[in-house]
């Protein structure tokens, strides 16, 4: 029988290896299901926090900067840098996609290509990137 911290240590390192998002209120919940269940991300969802669900925009950026989390969102407003300055982000991902199946593609993609492949656990800080499928 092994102890509390053997059991837990295999946990731990899939939690601090998952990509950390911040996703905004415009994405669908079956999205952020898919990137929390197939993907395996940590997403903070705005919608799930009454103090964040009907912040601003620049909330949103300030808040995912603060907590270190890559922003995932569907609104094309955050591609302005001088509102939005892409130094001060963790990063910043403006996806499109004509349903939310194609979204998933799009977010299992940037998954492969940007958050398994570089090893930081903020692979986009200060670059804003748009997905589409």
């Amino acid at each position: 029988m092994g102890t509390l911290a053997s059991g837990l240590r295999p946990l731990a390192a899939t939690i601090a290896a998952a990509p950390r998002v911040y996703a905004d209120a415009n994405l669908p919940l079956g999205v952020v299901l898919a990137m929390r269940e197939r993907l395996a991300w940590d997403v903070l969802f705005v919608v799930e926090h009454d103090d964040l669900r009907r912040a601003s925009d620049d909330e949103h950026y300030r808040r995912a900067a603060d907590l270190g989390r890559t922003l995932i969102t569907l609104d094309r407003d955050f591609f302005d840098d001088r509102r939005f300055p892409p130094e001060h982000s963790p990063g910043l991902v403006v996806c499109s996609a004509p349903d939310e199946a194609g979204l998933i593609r799009v977010l299992a993609e940037i998954d492969r290509t940007v958050f398994r492949a570089v090893p930081d656990p903020q692979p986009l800080r200060g670059r804003k990137i748009a997905v589409h499928p």
